[in-house]
């Protein structure tokens, strides 16, 4: 019988707790905390997204439940509900935002060889961003529309295992050709973004960088065509892509922008499998802090499929961890089908009945 740790404590042994303990010290996460640390805060935020948890209520019933066990998985304190709202509601967001751009720069390195469907040595982003609809009357910071509050979530997703490297959360007015003047830019990158992202004073500052772009002109797009390369036709539509890289020929552009598609997929997963679209606070802060967390535990299983070699899709990690996280087993007997034994569970006084 295996007598280890949690599959809870082995998933979250991927996490750099000195790289925690940091970014609480940064915005001094530990001032005038006696009780519920912000690292408390985060394991039970974290058991609430590996598992599905629709509320505060409900994440404290399923860990009161499970009381015996909250030592073994790194929580210190008694959960409440009330004392993780008001953690959600008062402890700086830019904590779980820092720890998930460290876990971020872990998993590139992981997936620097990652393929994406084209062989190119360049980096490729797409940027894009996704709106998340919220209750005006609850959520009255969340600017949208005069009856409807929402925020937006603006990501820059590396195509190499697609891992976000940048995210911004705004309310639902910011339009999306704004986030161009924030978005960091690494020379000869490639920037794949969709028409709502045209203006061409922008643009020149991504060629300024010596960073390259391609994005599909809006209908009435009008130019004059100075001369023109080969172009393969495989059907009777004709689209319209704009880039600065003139050595790429147009296929392989027209290959990048339909590389941008793993954006939309990219936010359709996250909203069906992590809790970003019901919050358990409403306070501003309370919302990032969900959903950087909700993000950290994202990139944090992707390094965890990494390192472990597991061939199972991230969409099934997540759903094996979802009713195993409290057990004592291999965690990699957990996510694979083999059936793994650990030598150290053998009692090594035991004698043998024959040589």
């Amino acid at each position: 019988m295996y007598t280890g740790k949690l599959v809870f404590s082995q998933v979250l042994e991927h996490l750099p707790l000195h790289v925690f303990h940091q970014c609480v010290d940064r915005y001094n996460g530990s001032f005038k905390v006696k009780e519920f640390s912000c690292l408390d805060q985060y394991l039970c935020m974290a058991f609430a997204q590996l598992t599905y948890r629709e509320s505060l209520r409900d994440i404290e019933s399923c860990l009161r439940a499970q009381k015996s066990k909250l030592y073994h998985m790194g929580i210190r304190s008694s959960v409440s509900r009330n004392t993780l709202a008001n953690a959600n509601k008062v402890r700086d967001w830019r904590i779980y935002a820092d720890l998930a751009y460290s876990l971020i720069q872990t998993a590139r390195k992981l997936y620097v060889n990652e393929k994406f469907g084209l062989e190119l040595e360049n980096t490729v982003y797409a940027l894009d961003a996704t709106t998340i609809d919220l209750c005006l009357s609850m959520f009255p910071w969340a600017n949208f529309r005069k009856t409807k509050g929402a925020i937006k979530l603006h990501t820059l997703l590396d195509l190499r295992g697609n891992i976000p490297t940048f995210i911004h959360i705004s309310d639902g007015k910011l339009h999306e050709v704004n986030t161009l003047d924030i978005v960091p830019l690494e020379a000869g990158a490639f920037y794949v973004m969709d028409r709502g992202y045209l203006d061409f004073g922008r643009l020149y500052t991504i060629t300024q960088a010596s960073a390259f772009f391609v994005i599909r002109a809006k209908s009435n797009f009008k130019c004059r065509r100075v001369y023109s390369h080969p172009v393969d036709k495989e059907n009777d539509r004709t689209l319209v892509f704009l880039t600065n890289n003139f050595s790429l020929p147009a296929m392989t552009i027209a290959e990048l922008y339909r590389c941008r598609w793993q954006v939309e997929l990219f936010f359709r997963w996250i909203k069906q499998n992590l809790r970003i679209k019901t919050f358990y606070g409403t306070s501003e802060n309370a919302v990032k802090s969900q959903i950087w967390i909700a993000a950290s535990i994202y990139v944090l299983i992707a390094i965890l499929k990494k390192r472990l070699k597991i061939e199972a899709s991230l969409y099934t990690i997540l759903q094996v961890l979802s009713v195993t996280i409290f057990e004592r087993m291999p965690l990699l007997q957990a996510l694979t089908d083999s059936d793994y034994r650990n030598g150290t569970d053998e009692n090594i006084n035991q004698l043998f009945l024959f040589n």
